[in-house]
């Protein structure tokens, strides 16, 4: 795999700003999950059937399934395991990070 196809399998996640402006299914499971905030599959799928219920329902589980399977196996979303499956989410931080910052232990010519 060179360059170029390395950097269009693994480019990050976009979140189209309207359902309407998504170009592809993939592009639904993502808004369908950045509404949703987080959520198993199952949820995606329900989410989904409320912004598309005139689309086919086998065909949108199965392949919202197979989205979600593949963003989370590239990273490109995250995943926690909890009984029944993954609650997936899209790594949006939703609060402020309240540590502190030791200067001393910063490396060297990065500061």
């Amino acid at each position: 795999m060179d360059d170029a196809a390395f950097g269009e399998q693994f480019k990050p996640v976009h979140v189209p700003p309207t359902f309407d402006e998504a170009e592809n299914l993939q592009d639904q499971v993502i808004f369908a999950l950045a509404e949703l905030n987080e959520g198993k599959a199952e949820h995606v799928i329900r989410k989904l059937e409320s912004l598309k219920p005139d689309a086919p329902t086998k065909v949108v589980i199965a392949n919202a399934h197979q989205i979600l399977t593949e963003l989370y196996e590239k990273s490109l979303i995250a995943g926690n395991g909890e009984e029944g499956g993954l609650v997936y989410n899209l790594h949006k931080v939703t609060r402020a990070n309240d540590g502190k910052v030791n200067p001393t232990l910063l490396v060297p010519g990065l500061d």
